[in-house]
């Protein structure tokens, strides 16, 4: 009995452990022929989306009867027009776009699924005229100098050259040729097509436990941003790196989303993970839920936008640690007044940014609008010595003379607020607003929030009656679409920063994918209308103003 025992226990244990092993190794089949080392991947769910937009709502869309009535297309580009699925891919498979900088540069890519080998190769027949044939290991080859595609009868494998990102330069610099982004020389794109279709399942997407958690969520696109895969081929970075430790800031920094079009919203929701290092200060400075308080002390109900967040000032410090800089950090205050364990003293880690009363400025032109910086105060004499290192850079902004009417600033035992209007910095301080926003319940609940308030934005930048037809009914398709964005999150959870993004459409019934298509056939038809007028006004204006002619009278 007793070894029958610790045999089913046995049995047990191993069962436990292969259950567990096969679980924390996670595995999907989207990147199973996408590089490890991709920076950027895009995943678009061919089946989610054509459930929520069908090619029949497409084709009813002004941009593509224009496309379509295009006399110079030919008759298979028609037939593709038609029906996508002529081309022989399947449009309700997966689709994935990428990146990847490899040894000699840098390349973008592009799988998908196929119905139809034969459809599949008439259309790279068309559209494809000057590529060279070939056939490798079941697959057939299609190649000209700067792109190759790979396919069989299930699947096809595009490759396309980019630029070399190694001569990747900050903006104003360039590299010893004078060329800022020359390409790759001789890069054979069919060699790096096979390379991808011989990838190993270990060195591929395939095997990123990240990857597989986020193709596991539901969602109609999915995105993926692999700082290191991204950078690592620009040559100023990787000197700037040199200089201090800002490998760390990429080194295992990848940030991942997931798109889904819903009736009257979309919806994104993303993580943003760290190397180890960054990972740790994530987790033991993540700050709290923001500040509710300073929301409601905005002195206004007429609100553009706003972003607000916490943080733990402790983490500041330890970051620049991290980076190897504390040390440059203190000898830069220094020279202001003070060092970082001031800074630290001084904030409680309450930020708020906000954006209010739009309205038109002097000129007529534009617009103009109230600004409001506010942070809450740790220790009082501490941040003085802030206030006072503030006046000190911001010279002719802060100092006595007539600029010093741009900038308003005021402080109590709470807040510090700074923003272009005194009477609202003052409102503000005073705590007496008490405003009532109904989104904030919303976007509560993390270290950070946002909200852009499109109805408001729109409306007022709402042109003059008396501006032309095209602008009017423009505007009157912008506010009948667009509603509001809300921004939440900032939780560490499972080893990422965790954040959801809501972008919300006047229309609460439709799909947003459908009102996206029509809201651009609106447009389109707006800015053709628009085109035809513009070019009958200057046909007319060239009918009357003729060229000058200059009548030389007879001599007498």
């Amino acid at each position: 009995m007793q070894k029958r025992f610790f045999s089913l226990s046995a049995a047990a244990l191993v069962a436990v452990l292969l259950f567990s092993s096969c679980k924390s190794k996670k595995k999907n089949t989207q990147g199973r022929y996408i590089p490890e080392t991709a920076g950027v991947v895009l995943h678009v769910n061919g089946e989610s989306l054509t459930s929520k937009l069908s090619w029949e709502d497409i084709k009813q869309n002004e941009w593509f009867k224009e496309l379509y009535k295009d006399t110079t297309k030919s008759a298979f580009a028609k037939t593709m027009l038609d029906n996508p699925e002529n081309s022989g891919v399947n449009m309700k498979g997966d689709l994935l776009i990428f990146m990847v900088k490899d040894s000699t540069g840098s390349y973008s890519g592009v799988q998908g699924a196929i119905t139809d080998e034969a459809k599949f190769k008439k259309m790279l027949a068309e559209t494809n005229k000057t590529g060279k044939e070939t056939t490798k290991d079941g697959y057939t080859y299609l190649t000209d100098d700067k792109s190759s595609i790979a396919y069989n009868k299930e699947r096809f494998v595009a490759t396309m050259e980019t630029g070399d990102f190694n001569y990747m330069q900050l903006p104003n610099a360039i590299d010893t040729t004078g060329d800022s982004n020359p390409t790759q020389a001789g890069k054979d794109m069919s060699t790096v097509t096979a390379q991808l279709l011989a990838l190993s399942e270990d060195k591929s997407m395939a095997k990123s436990e990240k990857f597989s958690e986020l193709m596991a969520e539901k969602g109609d696109a999915h995105f993926w941003f692999n700082a290191k895969g991204f950078a690592s081929g620009m040559n100023q970075i990787a000197g700037m790196a040199a200089m201090a430790n800002l490998s760390k800031l990429y080194d295992g920094a990848i940030t991942t989303g997931t798109l889904n079009f819903e009736n009257g919203k979309i919806n994104v929701d993303a993580k943003s993970y760290g190397g180890k290092e960054i990972t740790d200060l994530f987790k033991k400075y993540n700050g709290t839920d923001f500040n509710k308080e300073m929301v409601k002390n905005i002195p206004s109900q007429n609100l553009a936008g706003l972003f607000t967040f916490n943080f733990k000032p402790e983490g500041i410090k330890e970051f620049l640690k991290i980076l190897g800089m504390d040390g440059l950090a203190n000898l830069g205050t220094a020279q202001l007044g003070f060092n970082l364990d001031d800074f630290i003293k001084a904030n409680k880690g309450d930020v708020l940014i906000a954006v209010t009363d739009i309205k038109n400025d002097s000129t007529g032109f534009g617009t103009d609008a109230n600004f409001i910086f506010a942070t809450s105060i740790g220790d009082k004499t501490s941040f003085n010595k802030l206030i006072d290192a503030g006046k000190k850079m911001g010279g002719p902004m802060l100092g006595a003379n007539p600029m010093a009417e741009k900038i308003a600033y005021n402080v109590n035992d709470k807040y510090f607020a700074i923003g272009n209007n005194k009477t609202a910095i003052d409102t503000y301080l005073a705590g007496t607003a008490n405003s009532s926003f109904s989104f904030l319940d919303k976007i509560s609940g993390g270290p950070f929030g946002g909200y852009v308030n499109f109805q408001y934005i729109i409306g007022a930048n709402k042109p003059k009656a008396t501006a032309d037809s095209f602008k009017l009914a423009s505007y009157d398709a912008t506010i009948k679409m667009w509603d509001n964005m809300m921004i939440s999150g900032g939780n560490f959870k499972d080893g990422a920063i965790t954040q959801h993004w809501e972008i919300n459409l006047i229309d609460k019934n439709t799909n947003s994918l459908k009102q996206l298509n029509t809201y651009a056939g609106t447009m389109s038809a707006i800015d053709k209308k628009k085109s035809a007028a513009d070019d009958l006004k200057w046909i007319n204006e060239d009918v009357k103003s003729p060229e000058p002619v200059t009548v030389v009278p007879k001599d007498k």
